[in-house]
């Protein structure tokens, strides 16, 4: 019997549900267990797992590719089945996810939000135990429990302005699918498919989300953050608030002026070491391979290749001499509270790709990252004329209409997140969290372009935006400006001779994903059919697609520029429209990413001009335009 989507989506739920309670069948005899799972089972259940730990991802890697390797549906249920009780609770669910996501038989069925699996990496303790509380009052109530998420802190820590941010449900749950579809032990040969420019894309996806936050950073009037440099200055304190339900711990809080500490694995030494070899690397333009033969570090794979590196991914060349210095900095930030082990504290929130954007390290850990990646970007040659222009296209015109021209509004909204499907309640009605989060209004772009040739142009739209200003209210050069830009959208249009009028719609960027379907509305059956586009839960958030702005309105550049599609366009893309949600910072699952150009294009590379407007080509329009933020709240109910 073949087993439709939405059947085998309604026996995935299960897998799922109330992950970090033991199951009824725990007791069941050992001697059931399948030959393949030998060996697993080493990290012990309650303690925090981290896709940044190597020992961690080598028994998950084990995992997800016994369970990629089940020859059929039933066994691959099975499977998980007997191992849920015995590995390690995270483990489980993000082993279990990769699979669901590379399975051929799984496609159409979606992952539930990592935010109803394990709410407690997402919701601080407090709103936890209120919610228990309200619930235990009100033991037989027919209706919803809700309660209100508890904040983190206040005003006497600057950074407490941008919690509304880093705290966020949906950027932390993008950080954690994104793992799951670009694992960094993910290996071709096993499993038969490529993740094509999976290191750019490492390198992509986090310069994006360091520029956001910058963006962010200047609509609260705040100044852009400090990159890491130094591996023995103080820390900045922070306190998540979180508490894990696997095993009862908190993630232990980091007051100020604490420095990173050797571990038993790595020490700080190791961590400048790579560092210096992976600089030195980018300035004599090769990398060595194991055997000592030079690799090139070109303008076509370069970038891809350091990324592999950095991140130390499967991938990566001559790990041994090169190391894992990203991996790494999340273990060792995440554990400078009890270094060696001996207080049995849990990890920081660094050490979890659902926790880390929590954290402000977090961004100045990727800036440092990031600036190592630039480094290499600065030794290619700039753009030329060639390269950037469009023969025949001019844009005339750029609007964004939304409720005025030209201007953004956005504002805080309530949104819900269900609570029963991790925790045991008993009880019809559901207990929900309400939690507030930056949104904006729906807006489009309106592009006037004009085609003086007599033939139709297949084109590749490209949008940024950028702010206009420094902390200081200094207009930005294009040497800062570059590092700001954040892609909005990317697409392809039809151009025909003469006038053209261009209209897309901010709910269609490439960059964001719609709203997460929840538990409930997966068992339902919404959205799930084998032909649909398949939802692969990585994305941007919608509602974090357009920066805060701020009460007066904030200006920012909004860039358009119009490529030659022909040029851009890669063989294969568009065969299974698999996961092409949000193609620009997820890529196309298991097929090549649809451009050609390097991610981020116009603005991965230096540029030589100061300003902008000098720099600015026919098929090129910088317009200005506003962002206003309004502080009351709107009533969404999802």
């Amino acid at each position: 019997m073949v087993l439709g989507a939405l059947e085998k989506q309604l026996r995935v739920l299960p897998l799922f549900e109330y992950a970090s309670i033991p199951t009824k069948e725990k007791f069941a005899l050992k001697a059931h267990r399948d030959p393949k799972l030998q060996g697993l089972g080493v990290l012990g259940r309650g303690q925090l797992f981290s896709l940044f730990h190597a020992e961690h991802l080598a028994e998950a890697t084990k995992l997800y590719e016994v369970l990629i390797g089940a020859k059929t549906f039933e066994e691959f249920l099975d499977l998980c089945h007997q191992v849920r009780d015995f590995v390690n609770e995270g483990l489980y669910v993000y082993a279990v996810s990769v699979a669901i996501l590379h399975r051929p038989d799984c496609k159409g069925v979606s992952l539930p939000p990592i935010q109803e699996i394990f709410p407690d990496k997402f919701v601080t303790v407090q709103t936890l135990y209120d919610a228990f509380k309200e619930f235990w009052q009100n033991p037989h109530k027919e209706e919803d429990v809700i309660v209100d998420m508890q904040t983190t802190g206040n005003i006497l820590d600057p950074e407490y302005n941008l919690a509304y941010y880093r705290e966020d449900i949906g950027i932390n749950a993008h950080h954690w699918h994104w793992h799951l579809v670009y694992p960094a032990t993910w290996r071709p040969e096993v499993i038969g498919k490529v993740k094509d420019r999976k290191g750019e894309l490492f390198y992509y996806m986090h310069q994006q989300m360091c520029a956001r936050y910058d963006c962010e950073r200047l609509s609260n009037g705040m100044p852009r953050m400090e990159p890491f440099h130094n591996f023995h200055e103080p820390l900045e304190g922070y306190s998540s608030h979180l508490s894990s339900s696997i095993n009862g711990l908190p993630y232990p809080s980091r007051p100020d002026g604490m420095t990173l500490q050797d571990l038993k694995e790595v020490s700080v030494q190791d961590l400048e070491r790579w560092r210096d070899r992976i600089s030195d690397a980018i300035h004599i333009g090769h990398v060595e391979d194991e055997n000592g033969s030079h690799v090139p570090l070109d303008d076509t794979r370069g970038i891809d290749i350091l990324g592999a590196m950095v991140e130390a991914s499967y991938e990566s060349i001559n790990q041994a001499f090169y190391g894992s210095i990203h991996n790494w900095g999340h273990v060792i930030s995440a554990r400078v509270l009890d270094p060696d082990g001996r207080y049995h504290l849990n990890p920081g929130v660094m050490s979890d790709t659902a926790t880390s954007l929590r954290d402000p390290i977090f961004y100045r850990w990727h800036r440092f990252i990031d600036n190592m990646f630039q480094d290499y970007k600065e030794t290619l040659p700039h753009y030329n004329h060639s390269d950037l222009e469009f023969p025949g296209i001019e844009i005339t015109k750029v609007l964004l209409n939304a409720e005025h021209t030209n201007n953004i509004n956005t504002f805080k909204e309530f949104s819900m997140l269900d609570l029963s499907h991790a925790y045991e309640f008993g009880r019809d009605g559901a207990v929900k969290v309400r939690f507030s989060h930056l949104n904006h209004e729906d807006f489009h772009y309106k592009i006037q372009v004009e085609n003086h040739t007599s033939k139709t142009k297949p084109a590749t739209v490209r949008i940024f935006m950028a702010p206009k200003y420094d902390e200081l209210g200094n207009e930005l050069d294009t040497k800062n400006l570059r590092r700001l830009m954040i892609e909005m959208d990317k697409f392809h249009a039809e151009i025909h001779p003469g006038h053209n009028t261009i209209v897309r719609h901010s709910k269609d960027s490439s960059v964001t994903i719609s709203s997460a379907r929840s538990f409930g509305q997966l068992a339902h059956g919404e959205g799930i059919n084998e032909h649909a586009n398949e939802y692969c839960s990585c994305g941007w958030p919608d509602h974090l697609l357009v920066p805060r702005g701020d009460e007066k309105g904030m200006p920012f550049h909004l860039f358009v520029m119009l490529t030659d599609w022909l040029h851009d366009q890669v063989g294969d893309h568009g065969k299974t429209g698999m996961c092409t949600d949000a193609v620009s910072y997820c890529g196309a699952k298991d097929q090549l990413y649809p451009d050609r150009r390097p991610m981020g294009f116009p603005f991965d590379r230096h540029i030589e001009l100061e300003h902008l407007k000098d720099w600015v080509l026919p098929n090129m329009k910088d317009t200005l335009i506003t962002v206003t933020h309004h502080e009351e709240i709107h009533n969404h109910n999802h």
